[in-house]
């Protein structure tokens, strides 16, 4: 992992006047290198291990610059990029990890016999040899199994292409300088100051020279992306089982000290508890930490999460690190945090605050990546406004809506807050194959918010929760397998957002949120605390472009706007809160404001 920043395209009179920077010649008559490695020092936090900048002179007389700030995961010492195929005419800078990358070198049908020599370790330099034996940025991306966001250079056809993964876990953003050159970068901070525009590069896309300007193609194309497509199909539980597991072992490539983060929740703990097997079964040998699986939580004092994750950690033996933080560190943060997300979506600076708090002491204490439980709730139906679902068609739909947002909401914020420290996260539940068969081969009735019969009650995420619920072998202890469902940003502890409405009070007067529609056109805040966290979002990124790269629309519970539909409170909800507590009638302490004193769980779910 690491960011990149790569230029394509600047013109000789850009290169000598060293850009927005306006540098003098005094960097060799190529003063826009100066000003390359100024911007792509934007993004040193994703990868303090290592710097590089690579020129390529075009043969229509412009400049390519490929600058990288490297996150060391794999192959520590020799993995520095930018990569190179088997000559120099291909060259490669590229964010990500590669998890099938020592099956593509062996796979004789796509390299045909031919020996390829790889210069370093790296799982990511098998990208410009596979191109060099497809020849199709399509193919190439179709091929990879991992998290990617990159840009490859063919000098010997004189073209580009520049390609984002499937789900958007890897940021990238697109701009377009005022001399025709594009920019990609790992975070918009590293381009915002340069280009005429800028957005955030599709998922799933591909952006080519070959191509009309400003035009994406799509290579990520499953069936049930498609509009129309019904799922159906007797769940497979044995089958969903074995693909998670799978995908939570390739995750655990890695050559530095990893660690999972628990926060007591079904998703995550089923996150950690697969790896702890993972590693008894290889008897520790090899692995960080004395063949020990760290895990790690936060909350505030005397949280649900807190409390939770200490039972799984237990349940599972772990060493396990609970961290606390109080209200006024969080509000303390918030700043910081929204620079590094680069959003102002209430949501997200909610539940990314303690994360990114998190991430801090977790990098402290010498771990590089953890392993998360992003992904869940948009495959399963997870949220709790899900339980307002009418019936099995808008279940998908509504599933497929929110996997589709998943770069501008929950990728984002687990790649951003744990990168903005140099950790590195890594999501199972977004395992490429994993989604297509529960997106596609389970009858969307196998994921409702019903009572399947079974003394579970309207649970939601009963798919995956009876997949793992193996008697004779159990992974987690039944309580937290069906624990119900608890959004990061309540479950560090309800005062949390309780804290940040007031703190919001205190800043925002009644007559500024009067005027919000005039001074926020686009987009405007509908409560105090929106408006403060978009105060300091244009603070730090004041471009139009920027604002209009965050999604917006009503939501409540994390609902994507065309939910909203489904109950008749929600449309209020959503204009007073949108936290997960506001879905009356389902969350447990929905009725006591987090007290602690609400009904039980069970009649709550009637």
């Amino acid at each position: 992992m690491c960011g990149i920043l790569a230029i394509m395209g600047v013109s000789a009179a850009a290169s000598a006047q060293g850009g927005q920077g306006g540098h003098a010649a005094v960097d060799g008559g190529d003063a826009f290198r100066r000003r390359a490695l100024e911007l792509s020092s934007r993004l040193r936090h994703r990868g303090p291990d290592w710097s590089g900048i690579h020129v390529l002179e075009n043969a229509d007389g412009t400049r390519t610059y490929l600058c990288h700030e490297r996150l060391a995961i794999v192959d520590p010492s020799s993995g520095d990029q930018p990569l190179f195929g088997s000559t120099k005419d291909i060259v490669v800078t590229v964010n990500g990890e590669i998890y099938n990358h020592v099956a593509l070198k062996e796979d004789a049908s796509l390299f045909k016999g031919k020996a390829h020599t790889y210069l370093t370790g790296s799982d990511c330099e098998v990208i410009p040899h596979l191109y060099e034996e497809v020849g199709s940025p399509e193919e190439v991306c179709a091929h990879l199994d991992g998290m990617f966001a990159f840009t490859l250079v063919d000098r010997k056809k004189g073209t580009y292409f520049a390609a984002r993964d499937a789900f958007g876990k890897e940021p990238m953003y697109i701009g377009y300088g005022p001399d025709g050159s594009v920019w990609v970068a790992s975070e918009c901070k590293a381009i915002k100051d340069d280009v005429l525009r800028f957005e955030a590069f599709p998922p799933g896309c591909i952006y080519s020279s070959e191509d009309a300007p400003g035009t994406f193609r799509r290579w990520f194309t499953p069936r049930w992306w498609e509009v129309g497509f019904r799922p159906a199909g007797p769940a497979d539980l044995g089958r969903l089982r074995a693909l998670f597991v799978d995908a939570v072992r390739k995750r655990m490539m890695s050559d530095v000290p990893f660690g999972v983060l628990l926060s007591g929740g079904l998703d995550s703990s089923l996150v950690a508890a697969v790896a702890q097997r993972e590693i008894t079964r290889q008897g520790g040998v090899g692995l960080p930490f004395g063949g020990k699986l760290h895990s790690f939580c936060i909350g505030l004092e005397g949280s649900p999460d807190l409390a939770a994750a200490q039972t799984v950690a237990d349940f599972l033996g772990t060493r396990h690190h609970g961290f606390t933080f109080t209200v006024q560190e969080g509000i303390d943060a918030i700043r910081d945090v929204i620079y590094h997300l680069e959003t102002f979506d209430t949501t997200t600076v909610r539940a990314s605050t303690p994360m990114f708090l998190m991430s801090r002491k977790i990098k402290s204490m010498g771990v590089k990546m953890v392993l998360s439980g992003e992904g869940s709730d948009e495959i399963f139906g997870g949220y709790l406004y899900f339980h307002k679902c009418p019936d099995a068609s808008e279940f998908h739909e509504e599933c497929v809506r929110k996997v589709k947002a998943l770069h501008q909401y929950d990728c984002l914020r687990a790649n951003k807050s744990t990168h903005a420290w140099g950790l590195e996260a890594r999501c199972p539940f977004l395992d490429k194959e994993l989604v297509r068969h529960v997106m596609e081969d389970f009858g969307a009735d196998a994921k409702m918010c019903v009572d399947h019969g079974d003394g579970h009650g309207s649970i939601e995420k009963w798919l995956i929760r009876s997949a793992f619920d193996t008697k004779d072998d159990p992974y987690l202890p039944e309580s937290v397998l069906w624990r119900q469902k608890e959004q990061f940003s309540d479950g560090v502890g309800y005062s949390w957002i309780d804290g940040l409405k007031a703190h919001a009070e205190t800043i925002v007067s009644d007559k500024a949120m009067a005027a919000a529609p005039m001074v926020f056109e686009e987009n405007p805040p509908l409560t105090k605390e929106a408006y403060l966290y978009r105060s300091i979002f244009e603070g730090h990124f004041p471009q139009a472009s920027a604002r209009r790269s965050v999604p917006g629309g009503p939501s409540v519970a994390c609902s994507t706007p065309a939910a909203i539909k489904w109950d008749a409170a929600f449309a209020l909800a959503a204009a007073q809160d949108p936290s997960g507590r506001s879905v009356a009638g389902v969350h447990a302490d929905a009725y006591g404001g987090g007290s602690g004193t609400a009904p039980s769980t069970k009649k709550a779910r009637k």
